[in-house]
């Protein structure tokens, strides 16, 4: 790594997914107000999150896929209606 590039204030956080109740220990430079105790009984800055690997649709699973073909043929059409119409528009 090059020096003087990387921020030194480094400490572990614990992120808390709020949507799944899934929380995380890592070391990050966020900036919290709040604290809690983890496992090993030790106190750390708590950051909470909306979503997290735990909680998005891709990652559990829960994904709708969308219908793409459906969603092409219905702006061919209205593409195919807008053409008619100038082309009547122009006679």
């Amino acid at each position: 790594m090059k020096p003087k590039i990387h921020p030194e204030s480094y400490r572990p956080v614990v992120f808390l997914d709020t949507a799944a109740g899934y929380s995380f220990l890592t070391r990050s430079t966020v900036k919290t107000n709040e604290e809690t105790t983890w496992e090993d009984g030790k106190k750390y800055p708590l950051f909470r999150i909306d979503i997290s690997s735990h909680s998005h649709p891709f990652f559990t699973g829960q994904q709708k896929l969308v219908d793409s073909a459906g969603r092409l043929e219905k702006f061919r059409k209205k593409f195919e209606k807008a053409l008619a119409a100038k082309k009547e528009a122009d006679k």
